[in-house]
């Protein structure tokens, strides 16, 4: 007997909508040879995606035919937790997963200083702000229990050197202690899973390159550098690598690491060297440049990177660290008088202009690693990504950023910091 296909408003999930309509409901994977007659998708309730297929060429003939039907196929939205979503890279990557809009983000940030829930979009359908510290184990429990992710994007951290120079316990805790107390309640509960979901959960955790140490005037990171952290701040990201890699040859938990050079871009905390520069450029306060001036660093475009986290976490090995790097090395006095010379071209009349009087050399911070330098071949030989935005376009796009959205940086100085100097010892 032929079914037909009905318009109808309905609530409820794909299995109750599909037998509603008296409909075939496909679990799985559609079959290779009905993918062809895909013709629409519907997103009936935020779990949900309804892929329409009709065995004819289009709905149109088939309305036209006495004998057709069509298909109903029930996919589960995937649902990615991600810890430190509130943060500077956290938020990027928050705010292109939902732009996608294929996929649920719940979001566990702990909301300090540099968490900022004007950085990302309010509460969704597709996107819950949820505030709160990772290594809370109980309520890490209870978000897998209650919303099942296939993925957990770990960004959660302190991250900035200064501040661990000024208080490394806190950096213990978190990126730590806080880790390890995550990673055991994410075992427990990819113990618990089976079949698909189990086989396709993965834990990446994004890291950095200060982990390996410093380079001399050549050479380059790659994954095969050994560990050599420098300060409170990349020994504690090194450790929490070293836990997650455990986790995967100790429990077997699927997991994944990438290691980033400098980030750059918009919704930056401006304790950070560009965004720092761009505000006191504009302020015609002081620019201070540690000891020569000549540290060198890669800087990646914070687009770029979350681009490869997403390629990562989507085709990376299991097991497998990924270098992810911007290809733009570049001195930080290059660095402080890009600005100066982009501000005071887009902001002509500036008192203080040329800005670059303002340059003011100050005591270097204590253990400054004089280069880091990214080979980020493996993720581009293996995985096709290699960043797209060269530093000069970057740097424009992000001063741009930061004059048109003053309100923002306002709002985040809102609180104790006021852009002086940190990490003295």
């Amino acid at each position: 007997m032929p079914r037909r296909a009905y318009r109808t408003t309905a609530t409820g999930d794909g299995e109750t909508i599909a037998t509603f309509l008296n409909l075939r409901c496909f679990a799985g994977q559609i079959p290779q040879t009905l993918r062809p007659y895909v013709v629409a998708e519907a997103f009936l309730n935020t779990s949900f995606p309804i892929h329409v297929l009709a065995l004819w060429p289009d709905l149109e003939s088939a309305h036209q035919h006495p004998s057709y039907f069509v298909v109903f196929k029930v996919i589960s939205m995937k649902t990615i937790l991600v810890t430190g979503g509130a943060g500077f890279i956290g938020s990027c990557f928050v705010r292109r997963a939902i732009a996608q809009g294929d996929v649920r983000i719940i979001n566990l940030d702990k909301l300090t200083y540099a968490g900022n829930p004007d950085s990302i979009p309010e509460d969704s359908d597709a996107h819950q702000l949820i505030k709160g510290d990772i290594g809370d184990r109980a309520l890490v429990r209870s978000l897998l229990n209650t919303h099942t992710p296939s993925a957990i994007v770990n960004f959660a951290a302190e991250s900035h050197v200064d501040r661990s120079i000024d208080g490394p316990l806190t950096f213990v805790e978190t990126n730590v202690l806080g880790t390890c107390r995550m990673l055991e309640e994410v075992r427990e509960y990819y113990s618990q899973l089976q079949g698909l979901a189990r086989e396709t959960f993965r834990f990446l955790h994004v890291s950095t390159d200060e982990v390996y140490g410093s380079l001399g005037a050549t050479g380059l990171f790659t994954e095969e550098t050994a560990y050599s952290p420098n300060s409170p701040y990349s020994a504690s990201k090194a450790a929490s690598d070293h836990f997650v890699r455990a986790y995967l040859h100790t429990y077997g938990l699927p997991v994944l690491i990438t290691n980033c050079s400098n980030n750059y871009g918009p919704y930056q905390f401006p304790e950070k060297l560009i965004p720092l520069i761009i505000m006191n450029v504009l302020e015609g306060k002081p620019l201070p440049v540690y000891g020569d001036g000549l540290n060198v660093r890669d800087w990646l475009f914070v687009e770029d990177h979350c681009s490869a986290i997403e390629t990562v976490l989507s085709n990376g090995r299991v097991g497998e660290c990924y270098n992810v790097g911007g290809n733009n090395e570049q001195t930080n006095i290059s660095i402080v008088k890009m600005i100066c010379s982009t501000v005071d071209r887009l902001c002509p009349g500036l008192p203080h202009a040329p800005s670059e009087s303002l340059i003011k050399y100050v005591k270097d911070r204590p253990g400054h690693d004089r280069r880091y330098a990214i080979d980020a071949t493996k993720i581009e030989n293996e995985l096709g990504w290699k960043p797209q935005q060269d530093f000069q376009s970057g740097l424009e796009l992000t001063v741009r950023w930061y004059l048109e959205n003053r309100v923002w940086v306002d709002r985040v100085q809102s609180g104790k910091y006021r852009g002086e100097r940190l990490g003295l010892g």
